[in-house]
């Protein structure tokens, strides 16, 4: 019981704060995606407290929130971690070697994409393009291009933050 009460304390504090970010905003479906970039920033990811808050506000469908999150890459139905690295898998990237950087960091991190480590330190993503093809390959550390990136340097890289 005590587990759940926490959830709901959690839960109310996102709907709180999102009743908030609401309040800047005129009640117009026009202003989802605006109003889902600042959701975003204030808590790293979309909570489904805010998307029933949001729903309420524009009154707009759950379901059509939730189509407009997973359509832009941009948005997150999960949290991130503190340092989240994205490897371009788009052509450029992949014909050369991001492959081999993206499997390099699933092992040092013990994650799939989309995970986040048990510590809460880092998340891992593969994304299609990051618009920086003349770099390739390329990663990201959340908004830190590493562009004619290696295996070695990303091993550099999680090493530093990892003393972070």
């Amino acid at each position: 019981m005590e587990e759940h009460k926490c959830s709901n304390c959690a839960n109310n504090k996102v709907a709180e704060e999102t009743r908030k970010i609401l309040e800047k905003y005129p009640q117009e479906k026009d202003m989802l995606i605006t109003i889902l970039n600042d959701v975003q920033v204030r808590f790293g990811y979309i909570p489904q407290a805010a998307q029933m808050e949001i729903s309420k506000y524009l009154k707009i469908p759950m379901a059509e929130i939730y189509g407009v999150i997973t359509f832009y890459s941009r948005f997150t139905l999960k949290p991130k971690g503190k340092y989240n690295i994205s490897v371009c898998l788009g052509t450029a990237c992949f014909v050369k070697g991001s492959q081999a950087i993206f499997d390099r960091a699933k092992e040092r991190l013990k994650v799939e994409p989309g995970d986040v480590t048990e510590d809460g330190k880092f998340s891992l993503d593969d994304v299609r393009c990051v618009g920086a093809c003349g770099l390739a390959p390329v990663f990201m550390v959340n908004d830190e291009v590493y562009g004619n990136a290696t295996v070695k340097q990303l091993d550099e890289v999680i090493d530093k933050l990892s003393q972070e």
